[in-house]
C-alpha cells in the first residue's frame, strides 16, 4: 500500500490535476481581492532544470508555497513578472518539490491533498517543550530532498516557521553542501497581512503581496554550514541589522 501510494504521489497527471485544483482556488486571493507583485522572475530563465535550490523566508504554511508554484507555471508560459489570466494551470510546471513538516501536512485532508503538489514531508529537527531543543538532522529526509534536486527545483524554508527573524535551521547548510545546488535566494512579504497563519483564509483584501527573486548566491561549499547558513539568513532578509 505504501509503495502504491508513492507511485500515485509521483504521477505527474496526478500532480497536475491537484495544481489545477489548488490552484483555481487559490488565484483570486492572490490575485484579485490582493495584488501580487513579482520581481525578478527573469532569473529563471538562466537556471538549469535540477539540482537547484529556493530559499525564502516564510510567511504562511500553505499560501507562499502555492505563490511559488502559481509564479513558476505562469513562467513556464512566458509571463514576465505577473500571472494574468491563469491559464496556465492548463500545462502546468510539476518539475519542482517543496519541503514541509511531516505534521503540518498530515493536519487536516486539505494538507493531506497538497502533499500531492510535491511535498517533501520531513521531521522537525527541534521541538518545543517549553524551550526549543535542537534535535540532529534526519538521514532518511536528507536522501528525500538530495533525490529531489537530482531531478527538480527544490523550495524550502530555512527557518522553518513563519516567525520574522527567527534563526536559521543548519540542515539548509548542510544539504547545499551535499548536494552543490544553485541556491536562489527569494524575499516574499505581505503574506501575513493578507491571510491567516495557515495561509487558507483571507485577513485582509487589497493587500500588497511581493515576491522578489535575487540572483543565484556565490556560495563557497566548502565553507562551513554556518557560515553558509549565514549567507542564506542574509539573503533573504531575516538578519536584524542594528543602526547607531
Amino acid at each position: 500500500m505504501k509503495r502504491l501510494w508513492s507511485t500515485f504521489k509521483a504521477s505527474g497527471f496526478v500532480k497536475g490535476l491537484v495544481y489545477a485544483v489548488i490552484g483555481c482556488i487559490s488565484y483570486p486571493g492572490l490575485n484579485l481581492f490582493n495584488t501580487l507583485r513579482i520581481n525578478g522572475m527573469e532569473q529563471l530563465n538562466k537556471l538549469p532544470k535540477q539540482n537547484v535550490l529556493f530559499v525564502s523566508n516564510h510567511q504562511t504554511y500553505f499560501a507562499d508555497v502555492i505563490t511559488f508554484l502559481h509564479i513558476f507555471c505562469a513562467w513556464k508560459w512566458r509571463k514576465k513578472n505577473k500571472l494574468g489570466i491563469p491559464y496556465y494551470l492548463l500545462w502546468p510546471f510539476i518539475r519542482v518539490n517543496y519541503v514541509a513538516a511531516e505534521e503540518t501536512m498530515k493536519s487536516n485532508w486539505l494538507s493531506k491533498l497538497f502533499t500531492l503538489a510535491g511535498a517533501i514531508t520531513v521531521k522537525r529537527t527541534w521541538k518545543k517543550e517549553g524551550n526549543e531543543q535542537r534535535r540532529g538532522l534526519d538521514p532518511g529526509d536528507t536522501r528525500k530532498i538530495t533525490r529531489a534536486l537530482e531531478k527538480n527545483w527544490v523550495i524550502t524554508f530555512p527557518q522553518g516557521t513563519t516567525t520574522a527573524y527567527a534563526p536559521g535551521r543548519k540542515g539548509t547548510a548542510l544539504i547545499i553542501k551535499l548536494s552543490r545546488p544553485v541556491v536562489v535566494p527569494v524575499i516574499i512579504d505581505g503574506f501575513s497581512k493578507a491571510f491567516d497563519k495557515k495561509g487558507l483564509r483571507m485577513k485582509k483584501k487589497g493587500s500588497l503581496l511581493s515576491v522578489t527573486f535575487h540572483p543565484p548566491l556565490q556560495i563557497d561549499y566548502d565553507a562551513s554550514a554556518e557560515k553558509i547558513l549565514e549567507q542564506i539568513m542574509f539573503a533573504i532578509g531575516q538578519v536584524k541589522i542594528d543602526h547607531p
